[in-house]
């Protein structure tokens, strides 16, 4: 039996349509591939675009893609069931991602090993279904732990971009949550009985991590500065425009 799907708050709608909008991330035709990991954040941006992709005038496609990187903590399969209900073209792609890090990524955090990879087989599963845009559900938390983290420890202003064209030149990366708060979607997940997978990335939340301690520290600023993330959110837009290249 099909699930209707479930209508995300306004707030949520207004903030992704408005990023959605001030990067031209859908265009008309285009085919969007979510990567849908089953965290809170993929899932609501699923609901998003579903209710845009009904209501908005720019006409597209959308599908969802999982990576499963055979870990025995992360189990996604339950999404397939999900999503079959909502009527979603959906592929399933399994690979020993974590097995291969433990060979293969040198100097490499299992994070950053990990995050390579899987975008990998995203682009992978793009190109063989025919999808020319791949949408990633980062928000402006994760926007913000990455600016900052990059200038502490790497000396480099950089953060995760909104709109871009990847390295070979034949998919565009788009994020639509980069105005929403992470707060936005683990409530709409939560108020909305969305099957959350948990802990989608156990390699690294296994380990301490310097996102984890950023994002502790950020919580400490917020509390006493309620416009940090306005503030940060202004600093980084010269760094969100859209341009070719994977980051």
């Amino acid at each position: 039996m099909k699930t209707s799907p479930i209508k995300p708050p306004r707030t949520l709608l207004s903030l992704a349509g408005k990023a959605i909008a001030d990067y031209a991330m859908i265009r008309p035709g285009d085919r969007v591939l979510l990567g849908l990991s089953g965290g809170k954040d993929s899932l609501s941006l699923l609901h998003v675009l579903l209710h845009l992709k009904a209501k908005a005038p720019v006409k597209f496609e959308l599908a969802a893609a999982t990576v499963d990187p055979q870990s025995p903590e992360y189990h996604p399969r339950p999404l397939k069931t999900y999503i079959a209900k909502l009527g979603v073209p959906y592929f399933y792609e399994s690979y020993p991602v974590l097995e291969l890090a433990k060979q293969k990524m040198g100097k490499d955090s299992f994070c950053a090993f990990c995050s390579r990879m899987r975008r990998g087989m995203l682009y992978g599963a793009a190109r063989r279904e025919g999808y020319n845009v791949l949408a990633l559900a980062q928000h402006l938390d994760d926007l913000a732990e990455t600016f900052m983290m990059s200038a502490m420890f790497g000396g480099k202003l950089r953060t995760m971009r909104a709109h871009y064209v990847n390295d070979e030149g034949d998919i565009r990366v788009i994020r639509p949550f980069i105005y929403v708060r992470e707060r936005q979607t683990a409530a709409f997940a939560k108020s909305a009985g969305l099957p959350v997978i948990a802990e989608n990335c156990p390699a690294c939340f296994a380990m301490p991590m310097q996102r984890w301690q950023m994002k502790q520290k950020l919580a400490q600023f917020e509390a006493a500065n309620n416009k940090i993330f306005a503030n940060l959110l202004t600093a980084m837009r010269p760094l969100l425009t859209a341009s070719q290249g994977d980051d």
